[in-house]
Protein backbone atom coordinates (compact mmCIF):
# COMPACT_ATOMS: atom_id res chain seq x y z
CA UNK A 1 0.00 0.00 0.00
CA UNK A 2 1.29 3.71 -0.87
CA UNK A 3 1.05 5.55 2.46
CA UNK A 4 -0.28 8.77 2.34
CA UNK A 5 2.88 10.24 3.79
CA UNK A 6 4.49 9.83 0.43
CA UNK A 7 2.24 12.55 -0.96
CA UNK A 8 3.98 16.01 -0.83
CA UNK A 9 1.54 17.71 0.53
CA UNK A 10 3.33 21.08 1.35
CA UNK A 11 3.87 21.32 -2.41
CA UNK A 12 0.39 20.64 -3.08
CA UNK A 13 -0.74 23.27 -0.09
CA UNK A 14 1.91 25.62 -1.67
CA UNK A 15 -0.26 25.99 -4.96
CA UNK A 16 -1.71 29.38 -5.40
CA UNK A 17 -5.72 29.26 -6.14
CA UNK A 18 -5.00 33.00 -7.63
CA UNK A 19 -2.48 32.09 -9.74
CA UNK A 20 -4.17 28.54 -11.20
CA UNK A 21 -7.19 30.84 -11.92
CA UNK A 22 -5.20 33.71 -13.94
CA UNK A 23 -3.36 30.88 -15.98
CA UNK A 24 -7.28 29.18 -16.52
CA UNK A 25 -8.07 32.90 -17.66
CA UNK A 26 -4.93 33.38 -19.71
CA UNK A 27 -4.67 29.94 -21.34
CA UNK A 28 -7.43 27.92 -20.75
CA UNK A 29 -5.09 25.40 -18.02
CA UNK A 30 -2.50 25.45 -15.63
CA UNK A 31 0.68 22.94 -15.60
CA UNK A 32 2.49 22.44 -12.24
CA UNK A 33 6.11 21.98 -12.06
CA UNK A 34 6.90 18.14 -10.97
CA UNK A 35 5.64 17.60 -7.39
CA UNK A 36 5.26 13.90 -7.24
CA UNK A 37 8.37 12.21 -6.68
CA UNK A 38 9.29 9.39 -9.28
CA UNK A 39 9.39 6.93 -6.72
CA UNK A 40 5.37 7.52 -5.80
CA UNK A 41 4.88 7.92 -9.84
CA UNK A 42 6.17 4.51 -9.99
CA UNK A 43 4.41 3.03 -7.02
CA UNK A 44 0.81 4.67 -8.52
CA UNK A 45 1.39 3.28 -12.74
CA UNK A 46 2.37 -0.25 -10.45
CA UNK A 47 -1.14 -0.39 -9.32
CA UNK A 48 -2.34 -1.09 -12.99
CA UNK A 49 -1.56 -4.35 -12.57
CA UNK A 50 -2.60 -5.00 -9.13
CA UNK A 51 -6.00 -7.28 -8.38
CA UNK A 52 -9.19 -6.41 -9.48
CA UNK A 53 -10.36 -6.05 -6.18
CA UNK A 54 -8.39 -2.57 -6.46
CA UNK A 55 -10.79 -1.59 -9.40
CA UNK A 56 -14.49 -1.30 -9.84
CA UNK A 57 -14.29 -1.27 -13.98
CA UNK A 58 -11.86 -1.49 -16.32
CA UNK A 59 -12.25 -0.04 -20.29
CA UNK A 60 -11.02 -1.36 -23.46
CA UNK A 61 -11.00 2.02 -25.13
CA UNK A 62 -11.49 0.27 -29.07
CA UNK A 63 -14.63 -1.52 -28.33
CA UNK A 64 -16.63 1.65 -27.34
CA UNK A 65 -14.62 4.04 -30.12
CA UNK A 66 -13.14 5.80 -27.33
CA UNK A 67 -9.63 5.79 -29.10
CA UNK A 68 -6.94 2.94 -28.28
CA UNK A 69 -5.27 1.73 -25.20
CA UNK A 70 -6.97 0.59 -21.39
CA UNK A 71 -8.39 2.98 -18.51
CA UNK A 72 -9.18 1.01 -15.00
CA UNK A 73 -11.63 3.23 -11.84
CA UNK A 74 -10.33 2.56 -8.74
CA UNK A 75 -12.76 1.06 -6.22
CA UNK A 76 -13.60 2.55 -2.71
CA UNK A 77 -11.46 2.73 -0.20
CA UNK A 78 -8.65 4.30 -2.67
CA UNK A 79 -5.35 4.39 -2.27
CA UNK A 80 -3.78 6.31 0.06
CA UNK A 81 -1.95 8.52 -1.79
CA UNK A 82 -4.92 9.03 -4.37
CA UNK A 83 -7.10 9.74 -2.01
CA UNK A 84 -5.02 12.47 -0.05
CA UNK A 85 -3.98 13.91 -3.70
CA UNK A 86 -8.08 14.17 -4.36
CA UNK A 87 -8.31 15.89 -0.75
CA UNK A 88 -5.84 18.15 -1.31
CA UNK A 89 -6.08 19.18 -4.75
CA UNK A 90 -9.38 19.81 -4.70
CA UNK A 91 -8.98 22.26 -1.42
CA UNK A 92 -7.25 24.58 -3.81
CA UNK A 93 -9.41 24.31 -6.66
CA UNK A 94 -12.62 25.03 -4.76
CA UNK A 95 -12.17 29.06 -4.89
CA UNK A 96 -11.54 28.53 -8.83
CA UNK A 97 -14.43 26.56 -9.33
CA UNK A 98 -16.56 28.71 -7.78
CA UNK A 99 -15.01 31.99 -9.33
CA UNK A 100 -16.29 30.42 -12.45
CA UNK A 101 -19.72 30.14 -11.48
CA UNK A 102 -19.85 33.42 -10.51
CA UNK A 103 -18.97 34.52 -13.91
CA UNK A 104 -21.25 32.25 -15.61
CA UNK A 105 -24.56 32.36 -13.51
CA UNK A 106 -23.98 29.47 -11.39
CA UNK A 107 -24.78 29.05 -7.24
CA UNK A 108 -20.99 29.29 -6.28
CA UNK A 109 -21.84 26.99 -3.82
CA UNK A 110 -19.23 24.27 -4.05
CA UNK A 111 -17.37 23.76 -0.46
CA UNK A 112 -14.60 23.97 1.16
CA UNK A 113 -13.56 20.50 1.86
CA UNK A 114 -14.40 17.16 -1.07
CA UNK A 115 -15.97 14.90 1.26
CA UNK A 116 -18.73 17.77 1.19
CA UNK A 117 -18.83 16.99 -2.77
CA UNK A 118 -19.05 13.50 -2.08
CA UNK A 119 -21.62 13.55 -0.19
CA UNK A 120 -23.49 15.82 -2.47
CA UNK A 121 -23.24 13.34 -5.27
CA UNK A 122 -24.31 10.40 -3.17
CA UNK A 123 -27.53 12.57 -2.84
CA UNK A 124 -27.77 12.93 -6.18
CA UNK A 125 -27.20 9.08 -7.07
CA UNK A 126 -24.10 9.24 -7.80
CA UNK A 127 -22.14 7.07 -5.89
CA UNK A 128 -18.88 5.29 -8.03
CA UNK A 129 -16.07 6.82 -7.12
CA UNK A 130 -13.82 8.06 -10.45
CA UNK A 131 -10.35 8.66 -9.97
CA UNK A 132 -8.80 6.35 -12.76
CA UNK A 133 -5.37 4.97 -13.94
CA UNK A 134 -4.87 5.15 -17.95
CA UNK A 135 -2.54 3.19 -19.77
CA UNK A 136 -1.54 3.42 -23.18
CA UNK A 137 0.98 1.89 -25.73
CA UNK A 138 2.75 2.46 -28.84
CA UNK A 139 -0.49 3.41 -31.28
CA UNK A 140 -2.83 4.23 -28.84
CA UNK A 141 -4.58 7.28 -28.28
CA UNK A 142 -7.13 9.16 -26.70
CA UNK A 143 -10.43 10.44 -28.35
CA UNK A 144 -11.56 14.17 -27.52
CA UNK A 145 -14.06 13.83 -24.86
CA UNK A 146 -15.37 15.10 -21.66
CA UNK A 147 -15.33 13.74 -18.30
CA UNK A 148 -19.34 14.49 -16.81
CA UNK A 149 -20.74 11.36 -15.25
CA UNK A 150 -24.08 12.61 -13.97
CA UNK A 151 -25.75 16.19 -13.13
CA UNK A 152 -23.01 16.89 -10.51
CA UNK A 153 -20.16 18.00 -12.04
CA UNK A 154 -16.97 19.94 -10.75
CA UNK A 155 -15.75 21.90 -13.12
CA UNK A 156 -12.00 21.37 -13.05
CA UNK A 157 -9.89 18.07 -13.15
CA UNK A 158 -6.40 17.31 -13.08
CA UNK A 159 -4.26 14.67 -14.64
CA UNK A 160 -1.06 13.34 -13.45
CA UNK A 161 1.77 12.26 -15.54
CA UNK A 162 3.55 8.90 -13.96
CA UNK A 163 6.06 8.46 -16.99
CA UNK A 164 8.99 10.73 -18.69
CA UNK A 165 7.70 12.16 -22.12
CA UNK A 166 10.69 11.60 -24.53
CA UNK A 167 12.55 8.75 -22.37
CA UNK A 168 9.43 6.25 -21.26
CA UNK A 169 7.40 6.73 -24.26
CA UNK A 170 7.41 9.04 -27.39
CA UNK A 171 3.86 11.05 -28.71
CA UNK A 172 1.04 10.58 -26.10
CA UNK A 173 1.17 14.21 -25.94
CA UNK A 174 -2.10 16.10 -23.26
CA UNK A 175 -4.42 17.79 -26.20
CA UNK A 176 -7.18 20.18 -25.10
CA UNK A 177 -9.57 21.82 -28.10
CA UNK A 178 -11.83 24.84 -27.55
CA UNK A 179 -14.80 25.96 -29.29
CA UNK A 180 -15.72 29.52 -28.69
CA UNK A 181 -18.60 30.94 -30.17
CA UNK A 182 -19.26 31.94 -33.43
CA UNK A 183 -14.67 30.77 -33.92
CA UNK A 184 -13.59 27.82 -35.68
CA UNK A 185 -12.13 25.66 -32.59
CA UNK A 186 -8.54 25.94 -30.84
CA UNK A 187 -6.18 23.30 -30.09
CA UNK A 188 -3.81 23.01 -27.21
CA UNK A 189 -0.54 20.66 -26.35
CA UNK A 190 -0.04 20.90 -22.86
CA UNK A 191 3.78 20.57 -21.89
CA UNK A 192 3.22 17.63 -18.95
CA UNK A 193 6.72 16.16 -17.30
CA UNK A 194 6.80 13.82 -15.09
CA UNK A 195 5.70 14.00 -11.38
CA UNK A 196 3.61 17.08 -12.94
CA UNK A 197 -0.40 17.66 -13.13
CA UNK A 198 -2.54 19.57 -15.23
CA UNK A 199 -5.42 21.35 -14.23
CA UNK A 200 -8.10 21.65 -16.65
CA UNK A 201 -11.62 22.17 -17.52
CA UNK A 202 -14.46 19.36 -17.53
CA UNK A 203 -17.10 20.61 -19.42
CA UNK A 204 -16.46 24.20 -20.26
CA UNK A 205 -14.60 27.24 -18.66
CA UNK A 206 -15.82 31.46 -18.85
CA UNK A 207 -14.25 33.47 -21.16
CA UNK A 208 -14.77 37.23 -21.38
CA UNK A 209 -15.63 38.97 -24.83
CA UNK A 210 -16.71 41.80 -26.17
CA UNK A 211 -20.59 40.92 -25.85
CA UNK A 212 -19.99 39.73 -22.18
CA UNK A 213 -19.17 36.35 -20.56
CA UNK A 214 -19.35 33.38 -23.26
CA UNK A 215 -19.33 29.38 -21.98
CA UNK A 216 -16.29 27.85 -24.36
CA UNK A 217 -16.72 24.09 -24.56
CA UNK A 218 -13.47 22.22 -23.89
CA UNK A 219 -12.68 18.48 -24.54
CA UNK A 220 -9.27 16.72 -24.22
CA UNK A 221 -7.61 13.80 -25.55
CA UNK A 222 -4.41 12.12 -25.80
CA UNK A 223 -2.47 12.17 -29.44
CA UNK A 224 -1.09 8.86 -30.34
CA UNK A 225 1.43 7.22 -28.67
CA UNK A 226 4.22 6.05 -30.86
CA UNK A 227 6.86 3.91 -28.83
CA UNK A 228 7.01 2.97 -25.10
CA UNK A 229 4.24 2.70 -22.28
CA UNK A 230 2.57 6.42 -20.78
CA UNK A 231 0.67 6.09 -17.97
CA UNK A 232 -1.48 8.66 -16.11
CA UNK A 233 -3.55 9.17 -12.92
CA UNK A 234 -6.99 11.21 -13.62
CA UNK A 235 -8.56 12.69 -10.46
CA UNK A 236 -12.43 14.02 -11.35
CA UNK A 237 -13.42 15.13 -8.02
CA UNK A 238 -17.21 14.49 -8.57
CA UNK A 239 -18.36 10.68 -8.24
CA UNK A 240 -20.26 8.74 -10.81
CA UNK A 241 -23.99 7.46 -11.53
Amino acid sequence: MIAAESVPLAAVAALDPDGILDALDRQGFFVTTPIIDARSCAELAHLYAAGDARFRSTVTMARHGFGRGEYKYFARPLPDLVNSLRRALYARLATVANAWDTRLGGAADWPADHDSVVARCAAAGQTRPTPLLLRYGPGDYNCLHQDLYGEIHFPLQAILLLDRPGVDFQGGELILVEQRPRRQSTAMVLPLAQGAFAFIPVKERPVQGVRGTSRVQVRHGVSRVHSGIRRTLGLIFHDAA
